[in-house]
């Protein structure tokens, strides 16, 4: 399980160093495979291969005649890439993936179970700004009665 937030720096290469209290659960579960794909909010998800299988054999199965669907295959199948984690920890984003998140130096890895998020540091920002201005009004259906 994969939570919290980590402040990260893309080298000079575009690697991120997948932080070390993950790198066991990871080499474990995946040897360090991973997949690195283009998320609808402008960020991106990491996923151990074995969590990735599924979503992408379930999203294979669906209609590619429905245009939204298909906008949704090309964008999550279509930018997956597989990375593996070096020796040091390190994961390579390539190139179209940083530039579709608009990953600057300054990067925010964030744990979301079986699966991270990575986030542009000012685009993170703005997410928790609009986090934080959440009213009862705006409550998803699916989190009525929710309470932490």
């Amino acid at each position: 399980m994969f939570r919290g937030v980590t402040q990260l720096s893309l080298d000079a290469k575009g690697r991120i160093a997948i932080p070390a209290r993950y790198r066991s659960e990871l080499m474990s579960k995946c040897s360090g495979h991973l997949i690195v794909t283009a998320d609808p909010s402008k960020c991106l998800l990491i996923y151990p291969q074995p969590a990735w299988e599924p979503i992408e054999e379930r999203l294979n199965s669906l209609s590619s005649f429905n245009p939204k669907t298909r906008s949704l295959q090309r964008l999550l199948i279509g930018n997956a890439s597989d990375v593996e984690m070096d020796s040091a920890g390190r994961i390579l984003v390539a190139p179209p993936l940083r530039g579709f998140a608009g990953l600057s130096k300054e990067v925010v890895l964030v744990g979301q179970g079986e699966k991270f998020e990575l986030w542009d540091e000012g685009q993170w920002n703005v997410q928790i700004e609009d986090a934080l201005s959440f009213s009862e009004d705006d409550m998803p259906p699916e989190l009525e009665g929710f309470s932490l």
